[in-house]
């Protein structure tokens, strides 16, 4: 589809700004992708589990929402999304209600790949039409930079410690994206923050207008987790895709398609050397890590690719 991408980029705001996020933050900017995708006619139920994205953008009185916002709890956002789509569903029936609306449940990688696996799961599986989107910080950032399902192998959080003893997270991250892809819903895509954000707005789109369950997986790195400099954000999200350690792709329907493939592959060490929580991976003797990391991720990305029909 061809875009006015200026005329889209121009939409009003449904996240407003003044919010308690920090700076360098990719939990917001993955908010305000995926509401910019919204038609301006159509209006949203939005919902989050309680994380980094609620505490800093709903402090009673103040909200930062423009639309209809339910706090839920940290296991049940997409419960409470699913169930506000059926009643939706009910009260349209009987006329009580004219609008057009859209259902969201937002939930960090600690609500989505973990604690609120269940409801996710339950959600997709019954089918609703509604969109769950986690913003992938690859921690529990909000309660203290915990390790998480999402967190990458090796990576120092505060509950997988470096030392002696310990080289950081011992276990492989968790694919959640296949993981909801063998639900088999009609929309299952990965994105994230590079170019002129073109990705993540035609994603977004195809998610929120897809009839039925529809899941985004976007990276969205976390400064004080990941230990960048808050300006670096987009130049870590673009390793991320150029290195492979997060490819962007769909699945519609079932079918696999490759969103982008770099031209020239780079090395997983580009991806880790600026990022803190893997200073530890670059000293002498650690050489063994880095290339355990580079096997991990060679070995999904070509997997991938034959997923998608492409050549490896």
């Amino acid at each position: 589809m061809a875009y006015n991408f200026k005329q889209e980029m121009n939409k009003p705001e449904r996240l407003a700004g003044g919010h308690r996020l920090c700076a360098g933050c990719g939990a917001g900017i993955a908010v305000r992708g995926v509401l910019r995708a919204l038609k301006p006619e159509d209006k949203a139920v939005i919902c989050s589990a309680t994380g980094c994205l609620e505490v800093s953008t709903c402090l009673y009185p103040y909200t930062a929402w423009n639309d209809s916002f339910i706090h839920s709890a940290f296991e049940n956002s997409a419960a409470t999304v699913s169930g506000s789509e059926a009643a939706y569903i009910a009260l349209k029936k009987k006329g009580k209600v004219k609008e057009n609306y859209k259902f969201i449940a937002f939930g960090g990688d600690g609500g989505t790949y973990d604690i609120g696996f269940q409801s996710l799961s339950g959600a997709m599986e019954r089918g609703h039409d509604m969109v769950y989107v986690c913003y992938d910080n690859g921690a529990y950032m909000n309660t203290g930079i915990q390790r998480s399902s999402g967190t990458p192998k090796y990576a120092e959080t505060t509950t997988s410690a470096v030392g002696k003893c310990s080289p950081g997270k011992k276990q492989i991250r968790k694919d959640l994206t296949e993981v909801i892809a063998s639900h088999h819903i009609p929309y299952v895509a990965q994105t994230t923050f590079i170019g002129n954000f073109k990705d993540l707005h035609e994603k977004a789109e195809k998610a929120l207008y897809t009839p039925g369950a529809a899941f985004l997986n976007i990276l969205a790195p976390c400064p004080r987790g990941w230990r960048y400099n808050a300006e670096d954000m987009m130049t870590i999200t673009k390793l991320a895709v150029e290195t492979c350690y997060w490819p962007l792709y769909e699945v519609i329907d079932g079918e696999y398609k490759l969103s982008y493939r770099p031209k020239v592959k780079q090395p997983i060490e580009n991806f880790l050397k600026p990022q803190g929580r893997f200073k530890h991976l670059f000293k002498k003797g650690n050489e063994e890590l880095i290339a355990e990391i580079q096997a991990d991720v060679d070995k999904r990305w070509e997997e991938l690719l034959k997923l998608c029909g492409e050549e490896v």
